[in-house]
């Protein structure tokens, strides 16, 4: 199942600034970067779970904002890449 996460962290302070990193850190176990606050995260649903409520449980729900997208088992037909950053194969393996 592919999912699609990202965030916006206020960074005003120091304590967004670490959520900030709390929550890339998190997302970078579990897949790839896609762009500055996106991750594309390829894997089964009770990870997913798992990584949403560690993701929820770091955010400050009055300052900060995540968006879960589930992409699904067809993600393929749901993906489209184009510009100078290189695709990957989220199905391939990821090396942490």
């Amino acid at each position: 199942m592919l999912m699609l996460i990202t965030y916006d962290v206020t960074t005003v302070d120091a304590l967004g600034r670490t959520r900030l990193r709390q929550i890339a850190k998190a997302c970078q176990n579990y897949g790839q970067r896609v762009q500055n606050s996106v991750f594309e995260i390829n894997t089964d649903y009770g990870t997913i779970v798992k990584l949403k409520a560690r993701l929820l449980q770091i955010m400050d729900s009055q300052k900060d904002s995540l968006r879960f997208y589930h992409l699904g088992n067809r993600w393929e037909t749901k993906v489209e890449h184009y510009g100078a950053k290189t695709t990957y194969n989220p199905e391939d393996a990821l090396i942490v």
